[in-house]
């Protein structure tokens, strides 16, 4: 769609500024493929956070085969950047990374669809060279102006500005969307995505008002008929939700938003009391997320979501959602714009 064209979609090779986000610790394959055949960019999610890097690693490269192989349009892989008290990245996210860049070196299909990789949690500034010197588009999450700026100066391609309403990992100092985006996109150059309570046309319009040129998603997509991967019981939550429903709890890599439940409140209780070790107590947290996204416990599993869930009430099938999105927020703008048309 021309009018959507920016130089996010020419860097990307996609049709639409969508992003699916990524979503780990369960696979997100088919949802993957489907917003990447969709024309938007779909996202391969690292597989766990206290795998055995190894094993971690396979998982991984599996999995970005598993998409290569059912859609011939670009895709991304994230991967969250943990560091121990020393500052050191985690074996497991340095293992995921050259996962990522071996994979691409690797294979001629791979390294036509395998465009980007996406950081978040911490910032990978020591394997910037080998992200930018295999090719890759990086694009790394931030939740702060200060991250932005320090992104970009390391050279990081795209910044994903992720509002504190956003599911998943947020961040310590709360700075919502509308505030967060027009703060970044007037403090760098390269080209800013928004992340949190993104779900239609109307908010890809209000994101591309705001200077950003385009929007990533993760809880609408997680409701989906292409979420094939997760258990239903999971998008049911999703589309039951309401305001209020969410909260932030402490996740593997700082604070994070999801539903409340009585599995969050028994992380709450064992981190008041202190009963298990930080080992043991992030793999309680790993092991809860995939509870629910593989299992459907949504009673005692941990289920990240964004507020928007309050606003996301049917399962839509991604092929027709992206594109409809898509149109819906050119002709909001066109409205805009001022083509004799009141705007409501």
């Amino acid at each position: 769609m021309a009018e959507l064209s920016n130089r996010l979609t020419a860097l990307l090779g996609i049709e639409y500024p969508i992003i699916q986000e990524g979503m780990g610790p369960f696979k997100t394959n088919r949802i993957a493929a489907a917003a990447s055949a969709a024309g938007g960019l779909g996202t391969v999610s690292m597989p766990g956070m206290t795998k055995d890097p190894a094993v971690g690693s396979r998982l991984l490269r599996e999995n970005i085969e598993q998409v290569a192989a059912s859609t011939d349009r670009p895709f991304a892989v994230n991967v969250p950047v943990g560091r121990d008290a020393a500052g050191t990245v985690l074996p497991v996210s340095e293992a995921y990374i050259r996962a990522v860049v071996e994979a691409r070196d690797s294979d001629s299909t791979l390294s036509r669809q395998l465009v980007a990789l996406t950081t978040s949690a911490g910032f990978p500034g020591e394997f910037r060279p080998l992200i930018r010197d295999a090719g890759l588009v990086h694009m790394h999450k931030v939740g702060s102006t200060k991250h932005a700026r320090k992104a970009e100066d390391a050279g990081v391609d795209v910044i994903i500005a992720s509002g504190y309403e956003m599911g998943g990992h947020t961040h310590a100092t709360p700075v919502h969307t509308f505030v967060l985006v027009p703060n970044i996109t007037e403090a760098v150059s390269v080209p800013v995505v928004l992340s949190g309570g993104a779900r239609d046309g109307r908010t890809l319009a209000a994101a591309l008002a705001l200077g950003a040129s385009g929007v990533a998603m993760g809880t609408r997509f997680i409701a989906t008929e292409d979420n094939t991967d997760w258990h239903t019981a999971y998008a049911q939550k999703i589309l039951d939700a309401g305001e209020g429903d969410d909260m932030v709890f402490p996740a593997v890599y700082g604070p994070a938003r999801g539903l409340h439940n009585a599995g969050v409140d028994r992380l709450l209780e064992i981190v008041r009391t202190n009963e298990m070790s930080q080992d043991e107590l992030t793999r309680w947290k790993d092991e809860a997320l995939i509870r629910a996204q593989e299992d459907g416990d949504v009673d005692n599993g941990a289920m990240p979501a964004g507020q928007v869930v309050s606003g996301i009430h049917e399962l839509v099938s991604i092929a027709e959602f992206i594109p409809r999105m898509a149109a819906e927020a050119a002709d909001i703008l066109r409205r805009l714009a001022g083509v004799g048309q009141p705007v409501h």
